[in-house]
């Protein structure tokens, strides 16, 4: 087949609300016009049967899914796995998932990165103020399912304010510290090379004056995506105005995306970032997120469609990817021991002006 008439195929095999929000007409349509078929996995029949593809797409979860995929690899070791099963593991612990952050050596003078406070909870009659005390934590803390595997119950979390809500903890958990962040919160969306930062507008600031007169505990699914039910203070939301938080330092967050590419080694996640209102530049990684929610981002459909094309013609043009692992590269070709993976220029929402990184 001629280069002009070589057609890429990708099979996708995402969760049915995945499957709706990403996969839309205007994906499916530029896809089409770039040489590239999206071709939805039927989950109820053999992998193995179906194809071939030049890619898999993947975000669902499962030992006989986990098999399927790893058989088709072994059966097809010229198609590409996205991403490794290995690799998405670490992010399924809240643990594991922000300690990759520490271990990232990235030098910035006018700023500082980490993460919350956090502990893990396997027997809720061990947490008490004490128990907190010494762990370094106070309230108010983010209780947070230990296994963040997508599902609707790994996102039910909880904002305590008291010991009374300590009560309502189902372990294995884990306790964050809370930081007041201006209600603001910083999703920073990697594709490959490509890395974009949107605000969203968060839990509000908790004055601690005011803990005695709150209520136990608030109950939520997402910091950055409160319902209407779970705003106990609409009246903050309304008044927020998200043009006037300034946005981190964006050479900042690109180190931060280029070393959690390379310490993760996957091309499709996004990570959280606050900012810590105790020190004004100082920012936390609070959650790290596989195969996020891209529609939500402006111009998906692009984003997603270059880097399909990118990396389905350097593979077929002879791209070779680490046996076991299959992980992508830069656009240099260059390995994990080849120097830093590049990162296209950060861009932002397209009403605030873009900053060369």
């Amino acid at each position: 087949m001629s280069e002009r008439t070589r057609r890429y195929v990708i099979g996708y095999a995402l969760a049915p609300k995945k499957q709706a929000s990403f996969i839309q007409i205007s994906l499916l349509n530029l896809a089409k016009e770039r040489g590239i078929d999206l071709i939805k996995i039927d989950t109820d029949k053999p992998l193995t049967d179906q194809g071939p593809f030049d890619c898999i797409l993947h975000k669902i979860y499962g030992d006989d899914w986990n098999c399927q995929l790893k058989q088709y690899g072994t059966e097809n070791p010229k198609s590409l796995i996205m991403d490794s099963l290995e690799k998405i593991e670490r992010l399924h612990n809240r643990i594991s998932m922000l300690q990759v952050v520490t271990e990232l050596e990235i030098e910035c003078k006018t700023s500082s990165f980490g993460i919350p406070k956090q502990t893990v909870i396997y027997d809720a009659k061990t947490v008490t103020a004490n128990y907190l005390e010494n762990e370094g934590l106070k309230f108010p803390v983010i209780a947070k399912p230990l296994v963040a595997d997508g599902s609707l119950k790994s996102h039910k979390m909880l904002l305590v304010f008291n010991k009374d809500g300590l009560r309502k903890l189902k372990p294995p958990i884990v306790l964050q510290e809370f930081v007041n962040h201006g209600g603001v919160i910083f999703k920073v969306y990697v594709v490959g090379d490509y890395v974009k930062c949107v605000k969203r507008k968060s839990l509000p600031d908790v004055n601690e004056d005011n803990l005695g007169r709150l209520e136990s505990y608030l109950s939520f699914s997402q910091v950055s995506n409160l319902n209407t039910c779970e705003k106990k203070d609409d009246k903050y939301y309304k008044l927020m105005n998200l043009e006037n938080s300034e946005l981190p330092p964006l050479g900042l967050l690109g180190d931060i995306a280029r070393g959690l590419r390379r310490a993760t080694k996957l091309h499709l996640f996004n990570f959280d970032v606050i900012r810590d209102n105790r020190v004004g530049n100082r920012y936390l990684v609070i959650d790290i997120n596989y195969f996020p929610g891209y529609a939500k981002m402006p111009n998906y459909e692009r984003v997603l469609t270059d880097f399909f094309w990118d990396v389905l013609n350097r593979n077929d043009m002879g791209f070779k990817s680490l046996k076991e692992v299959r992980v992508l590269v830069g656009n240099n070709g260059c390995g994990e021991d080849e120097g830093t993976l590049p990162l296209l220029p950060l861009t932002m929402e397209e009403n605030e002006k873009p900053i060369q990184v």
